[in-house]
Order: C-alpha cells, then structure tokens, then sequence
C-alpha cells in the first residue's frame, strides 16, 4: 500500500526564515509513494541528502572541536543547526521529511554549513523546490584535492590562477617563478595588474614572449569576459586597466577570444642558465580555474635544475621570476 508523510508540522523558525508548507502530492521513490509538496519538495530526499551531507562531514572541517566522543560519525544535528543558524527544532523536522518549505535563504545556509560543492548546492535547491541561484562570477575556492596536487608536485613549479588571473595557490618552486606571495594583499596577486599596472621601460615589451603572452591573456581574459559578464571582480579588473594602460585598451580593442593553450617557454636564468619547458595549462572546468604548470623535458638539463633547486630550496625569496608573468616585487618599478 502506497504511503504518504505526515502534514507539515506548524511552530516557529530559528533566526533564518523558512518559508510555509504546502499540499501533499504524490511522487515515486525506491518503488513507494513519496510525499511530495505541491510547491515541488521531495521531502524525503531532501532528509536523506542531509542526513548523508552530515554525517561525512568532520567537526574539525567546519571549525569545530574533535575531542568529544561520538557514537556515529560526521556533525550532529544540533551543530549543523548552529553553522546555519536555525533553530534545532526545525532542522530536525527537515531531517524528518516533515518541515515547511525551506526557503532561500534556508537553503543557503545550509549549503554553506554542509560545505556543499556547486553541483550539491543546485542539487540541494531543486528536491527542495526552488530555482538554484544563478552563479554570477567564477569560482575563488581553491578545492583541496588540487592543493594536494600542488604540494605532491615538489619538482615541478605549479600554480593556480582564476578566471581573472589572480593567483589563488602555488607550490614552493613555483615561488622561484611568481614570487612568495604569502605576505602580498589578495589584490595585488593579479597576473594581468602585474603585466599592465605597472611602469616599465619599453625594452620590457621588446621581448617577443613578453608580447605574446600579453595578447594571449587578453584574450582568454576577455572569453572569461563573456561567460561571467555580471562578475564584479573581473568587470573592475577590465575597467581599471583600460583607463590606466593604453597597451591593455589597444590589445582589448581588438576583440580577440581564445582560452589559453599550452606554449615552450624559454627563460635565460642569470644563475641557473637556459631553462626550456612547456607551460601546460590544465583547465578546472568545475571552478573555471587554471593550473598552470612548469613540465620540463624528461631527461633534459632543466629537469635536473628543478629537481637540484626542489632539493637545495630553502624557501626563501626566489633568485628569478618568469619576465612574462611579472610578480608583485616589480609593482612600481
């Protein structure tokens, strides 16, 4: 015999207002009825997607304390209510599939406590019933899996950058190449603003890759121009640079569009001597981020420098940058 949830419990909400219920409508799920809301909530699945969420998240993941014991893994339901500032009460009915509506501002919150990627959080929004907000600039979180990445590549310089070109991550040899950027204001980390922002003598863009790697930037600039026109960031970066660089207006003007591909890249390094490789941009189509790293030839004398100085490197200032990305040290000169 088909089944059908309990009506939405009344009571009143926590701080974050939750919406009202609706009418019982029939829906199917593993071979049953479920209830389903005329305002379109798959109750059920909504409990379930929360109770799994929860419990694979750990206490230390969300800035909580780890030292009290537990009997089940992941949060418990009070502290996901805390993180999103509900009232217990009511996320315990959400978890019970018999809630009111949530509404928007609900379902944000509980995005940010659960730590839900882009795909959960429109998930999460359409078996609630609700239009997923509509995503207006590209992502700046850097996903842990690629940091990983970064720091396991301990002879290989590698960096993250965003669709702005700001640089979100990198790893010890690429501070040889970008600088440290530790110690430098998130704004002030822009591979373009580093390019056009700055005073430099004509001879800097004498130099063919220098030019090269401007017109090529610009032009995947513009592409992420295209996708995310309502991004404050990029929109500002755009703007800024054409009323103080008549080089970045000139190469804008033209209209070029095109991603980034991978180039050789050759740099006389007034140390380490001719350094080759291929600057191989690997593309985050989740993030709409780039990984932009240093692949040498195997066997080649630059692999054997990047694995000398990865070994020599104690961490301190690099003894080069790459003169078509700039860095921040040379602001101003």
């Amino acid at each position: 015999m088909p089944s059908t949830l309990p009506p939405p419990a009344g009571g009143r909400e926590g701080p974050v207002e939750a919406g009202t219920g609706g009418t019982t409508l029939a829906g199917r799920r593993c071979g049953k009825l479920e209830g389903v809301t005329s305002s379109g909530v798959r109750r059920e699945e909504l409990a379930d997607f929360l109770r799994s969420r929860r419990a694979r998240l750990r206490p230390a993941e969300v800035g909580l304390p780890d030292g009290v014991r537990r009997r089940t893994p992941g949060l418990r339901r009070q502290e996901v209510a805390q993180l999103a500032g509900m009232s217990v009460d009511y996320y315990i009915r959400l978890e019970q599939g018999r809630g009111p509506h949530p509404s928007r501002q609900v379902l944000a919150a509980l995005a940010r406590a659960l730590l839900l990627g882009r795909d959960e959080r429109t998930y999460l929004f359409r078996i609630a019933g609700d239009v997923p907000p509509e995503t207006t600039g590209p992502s700046r979180e850097v996903p842990t899996g690629l940091r990983h990445l970064m720091d396991a590549m301990t002879e290989t310089p590698a960096y993250l950058v965003d669709a702005s070109y700001e640089v979100l991550a990198w790893n010890r040899l690429a501070a040889r190449f970008v600088g440290e950027l530790s110690a430098v204001p998130a704004r002030d980390r822009n591979m373009v603003r580093w390019m056009f922002g700055r005073l430099v003598p004509e001879s800097y863009w004498a130099d063919s890759e220098v030019r090269r790697f401007a017109r090529t930037t610009v032009a995947d600039l513009r592409a992420a121009y295209g996708r995310w026109p309502a991004d404050p960031t990029l929109a500002g970066l755009v703007t800024e640079l054409l009323g103080t660089s008549p080089r970045f207006a000139e190469l804008w003007a033209e209209h070029e569009v095109g991603e980034r591909r991978p180039t050789v890249k050759r740099i006389d390094h007034p140390e380490l001597g001719a350094l080759e490789f291929e600057c191989r941009v690997l593309h985050v189509p989740e993030t709409d981020q780039r990984l932009i790293v240093y692949v040498p030839a195997p066997g080649s004398p630059t692999e054997a420098t990047f694995r000398r100085i990865a070994v020599s490197d104690d961490g301190g200032a690099p003894a080069h940058r790459d003169p078509a990305v700039g860095s921040p040290a040379q602001l101003g000169t």
